[in-house]
């Protein structure tokens, strides 16, 4: 890259708020920054206020409504890492909806882990307060699957 190409970057640079800029021509390549203009920070603060947390988020603001929301009871949680099924095959219906009767014991869904299918089992009996997870989505090693409520 010849000189006059850095030096119309350099110019471009200090023309435009732009903090950094670079440019690869082949198998050249040129970075060019900005040199911070803030103020050295003081080497000691006289005045201590106490920070103040930055506001939520959306997707913080949801999941705590979705922690409120989420019903009370005993979680079943996943054993193993793999893909959460609610059913046995795509054309079956699942094996448990929410408001349905289980049994300690009772198939609640399948986790694929390596081509193996494990069958999930109630160890609560109860009423199917919640289904956490959706069909064929990956679920981690204990994370909730389903809450029964006794």
């Amino acid at each position: 890259m010849d000189l006059r190409k850095i030096k119309t970057l350099i110019q471009l640079l200090q023309e435009s708020e732009l903090a950094e800029i670079e440019v690869t021509d082949g198998e050249q390549s040129v970075r060019i920054s900005r040199a911070s203009q803030a103020p050295p920070a003081p080497a000691m603060q006289t005045l201590a206020v106490a920070p103040t947390p930055p506001p939520a988020t959306a997707e913080e603001m949801a999941q705590g409504e979705a922690e409120q929301a989420e019903p009370q009871g005993e979680q079943v949680t996943s054993p193993m890492v793999g893909t959460f099924y609610a059913a046995s095959s795509p054309t079956s219906p699942p094996f448990v909806r929410v408001g349905d009767r289980v049994q300690a014991g009772d198939v609640l869904c399948v986790v694929e882990a390596m081509k193996t299918m494990n069958y999930i089992e109630s160890e609560h009996s109860g009423e199917v307060a919640a289904i956490l997870v959706e069909n064929a989505e990956p679920v981690e090693y204990g994370q909730p699957l389903f809450v029964i409520r006794a």
